[in-house]
């Protein structure tokens, strides 16, 4: 996985799939404070899709939908990255109460609403 990112967004793309193939490590490395040990105690998640809402200078809002427990939930934040030694890395993020509305498409990938399918 590359290490060098041009943009905040591209970061956030990067940790996404590096939280999809469970690398802790890149994850550790591209963030001002997350752990090794913090992440590998985190609970397995199976996620399923991530979607960006906005990128401007150096935040990210998105929205990562994520199964846990056989429940298909939406992971909602926004943020902030800042450069250290000339590469961008993850510094914190506000999180949003948010659901998945039942007429969305849902994020499994079936083309089905929601309400229709993993609800």
């Amino acid at each position: 996985m590359k290490t060098h990112n041009k943009t905040p967004e591209e970061l956030m793309r990067s940790r996404y799939d590096a939280f999809v193939k469970e690398d802790w490590e890149y994850i550790a490395n591209t963030s001002t404070s997350q752990n090794l040990k913090e992440l590998k105690d985190a609970v397995p998640l199976r996620w399923l899709k991530l979607d960006v809402l906005n990128a401007y200078d150096n935040i990210v809002e998105f929205k990562a939908y994520y199964v846990l427990n056989s429940i298909t939930e939406v992971l909602h934040e926004k943020s902030t990255f800042i450069k250290e030694d000339n590469m961008w890395k993850y510094h914190k993020g506000e999180l949003f109460p948010s659901k998945i509305q039942r007429n969305e498409v849902c994020p499994c990938g079936s083309g089905k609403k929601f309400k229709k399918c993993c609800s």
